[in-house]
């Protein structure tokens, strides 16, 4: 059951059955709350979503995450119902208890290279942070985050398979996604509509093709209209997280 608005400061804590479901606390627009909802959704894991507005956070928050981040999940079914914070720690958390379906290579130096791998996505992320949440990104944002892509298109070659995963999408493919279904709201938000050059990131490009296509991703993803729309108002320094949501009511989903 999720209710479909961000939780704010002076929100009550909401009251959800005592059933044992695993509950993710998350931002909508958050990449790194989406890198847990892939993993749930990807293993079909029953969960309850709780909505957190990171603006003006419910005081109860820090119950389930001391410092305030998201994306948090409490762990229901255990005794004491202790919750776990950071993204990379959750997905791997529900990997190992949810082995159907293994998103982490066995091998431990494979599985270690692409957690090297995850993290080398971070210059691009910050390269394009301010273009894409600010009103004046610095003149070198584009060009730095495209050279931060160019080890994504030669680790795939490298690879020689369609995902970074092998023949089947794996967790370096579900933890880098948020970033890039987010790269396509550039062409709203930067004049010239900007796109990432097709000759030059030909397989990381049909990487993105394909992972447009896999039924966790559809579940979970949102267009890049409507992240443009939600990063206008960042900008404008008054973020809207509800946007997301058809209806910014307290409609109950099952």
């Amino acid at each position: 059951m999720n209710v479909l608005k961000h939780f704010k400061k002076g929100s009550p804590k909401p009251e959800l059955p005592n059933d044992g479901v695993l509950r993710l606390y998350l931002m909508r627009f958050c990449p790194y709350s989406q890198r847990a909802s892939l993993v749930l959704a990807a293993k079909h894991i029953p969960h309850h979503k709780i909505y957190i507005d990171l603006s003006e956070k419910p005081e109860w928050y820090t119950d389930f995450s001391p410092l305030g981040k998201v994306p948090a999940i409490q762990l229901t079914a255990v005794p004491g119902q202790p919750a776990l914070v950071e993204s990379l720690v959750i997905a791997e958390y529900l990997d190992e208890l949810y082995p159907v379906r293994r998103l982490l290579p066995e091998d431990p130096l494979q599985k270690a290279q692409d957690k090297i791998l995850i993290q080398r996505l971070s210059p691009a992320i910050d390269a394009v942070y301010p273009v894409l949440f600010t009103k004046d990104p610095p003149e070198d944002a584009l060009p730095n985050f495209e050279n931060a892509l160019d080890v994504f298109e030669q680790e795939l070659t490298k690879r020689a398979t369609p995902y970074f995963g092998g023949a089947q999408i794996g967790m370096v493919d579900y933890m880098i996604w948020p970033w890039f279904e987010r790269f396509p709201a550039l062409k709203h938000v930067v004049p010239g509509e900007y796109e990432l050059d097709r000759a030059r990131y030909a397989k990381l490009l049909d990487w993105v093709d394909l992972m447009e296509k896999d039924e966790a991703i559809k579940e979970i993803a949102l267009d890049s209209e409507t992240h443009a729309q939600f990063m206008v108002t960042r900008q404008e320094g008054q973020p809207n997280y509800d946007i997301a949501f058809p209806v910014a009511t307290e409609e109950l989903m099952e």
